[in-house]
């Protein structure tokens, strides 16, 4: 597991559970544009699926990942890696604005698509993917890491979904994360590429309040971003904010920066506030601040009980091993493909009203 106060590498690893036999299930990499592929090659292979090929057009970096996975080999084109009838799926994690068209050959080739977020940085190409989808019964998943690779996280999702502390009435997300500006590739501070902070890391975020309050939809009161403290990268996004009010009812907010300070522990002191009708959770994703050592945690409080929960060695990520039974037998128990272009559209129109009203000011 790499080192948890960087973002860019981390790799929260997990445990080895197996849902399918050796051989059953393989599946390629291609892309290696950001670090996060790292993990979710880690928890594929941990639910027992197997690397078979990966295809990266700069063959140092292939050789690198390939030390990490020595048991694939290295394809000379991406058709070769899509002309393996043994590949169920390929997992990518292309600069942002080039996942959508890779996602699209995949699902061309017959093969699911599991892409790092955010997965399409305009409503063009998310419409493009819808379609595609539809007409080919590929899916089209999304690596949405701060829930479905955070222990905590995901624990907390199923307690709010349980009816633990009622019917829920409001989530609040904030998303501090490390910039590492130095070690940043260039891609990264170039808008059109990355596509908006919201549209980026705020993408984790909608996931989760749509997750946590059961709703299909929302709309959006308010969205905001701004470059607070790099005037040197005119084109970064160091901080967004976003309301929303679910089409339940429920009332969402969530806060996504670049302003992790260096004493930090942790890439970023993620927290997540449900509160219901009948009680309230906090979640501390990655750190338990001020208490040295201070593992990550879940508390609640309802009508019964006061509770803390804590998160300490590897941890059981059961979204993987579901996703790879998706993909043999075509169902939607990790995740439905319309919550995942959801999460994705909600967070490309936050990004659309803020860009709005930047032009404006």
């Amino acid at each position: 597991m790499a080192n948890a106060s960087d973002g860019m590498t981390y790799n929260p690893g997990g445990q080895n559970k197996p849902i399918v036999e050796s051989g059953e299930f393989m599946f390629g990499v291609a892309a290696l544009d950001h670090a996060h592929i790292d993990g979710m090659t880690t928890a594929l292979e941990s639910a027992g699926a197997q690397l078979k090929r990966i295809y990266e057009p700069n063959l140092e970096k292939a050789k690198a990942f390939q030390k990490k996975f020595p048991k694939a080999t290295i394809s000379s084109s991406l058709g070769e890696l899509l002309d393996d009838p043994e590949i169920r799926c390929v997992a990518a994690a292309a600069i942002p604005n080039e996942r959508c068209d890779l996602g699209i050959k995949v699902m061309d080739a017959g093969k699911d698509y599991f892409t790092d977020k955010c997965p399409f940085t305009t409503l063009e190409q998310l419409g493009r993917a819808r379609e595609k989808a539809t007409e080919t019964g590929r899916k089209y998943m999304v690596y949405f890491s701060e829930r479905l690779h955070n222990a905590p996280t995901f624990f907390a999702g199923e307690l709010a979904r349980s009816g633990a502390i009622g019917k829920v009435l409001q989530i609040m997300v904030m998303a501090p994360h490390r910039l590492s500006k130095d070690n940043r590739p260039e891609w990264f501070f170039q808008k059109e590429r990355y596509g908006g902070i919201i549209t980026d890391i705020g993408s984790h975020q909608f996931e989760q309040l749509l997750h946590f309050t059961g709703a299909s939809d929302a709309k959006i009161n308010f969205s905001r971003v701004e470059n607070f403290n790099n005037p040197d990268k005119p084109e970064l996004e160091d901080f967004g904010e976003t309301s929303m009010t679910m089409d339940n009812g429920a009332s969402c907010y969530c806060r996504i920066d670049w302003f992790t300070p260096d004493a930090a522990r942790a890439w970023g002191d993620g927290r997540l506030f449900a509160l219901g009708t009948d009680g309230y959770i906090e979640v501390r994703k990655y750190l338990d601040i001020g208490r040295p050592g201070g593992s990550p945690s879940v508390f609640w409080v309802n009508q019964e009980e006061e509770r803390e929960e804590t998160f300490e060695g590897p941890q059981h990520f059961p979204f993987f091993g579901e996703l790879v039974l998706d993909m043999l037998n075509r169902t939607e128990n990790a995740m439905t493909q319309e919550h995942a272009f959801k999460a994705a559209e909600l967070s490309l129109q936050a990004q659309k009203i803020a860009d709005e009203a930047q032009v404006m000011a």
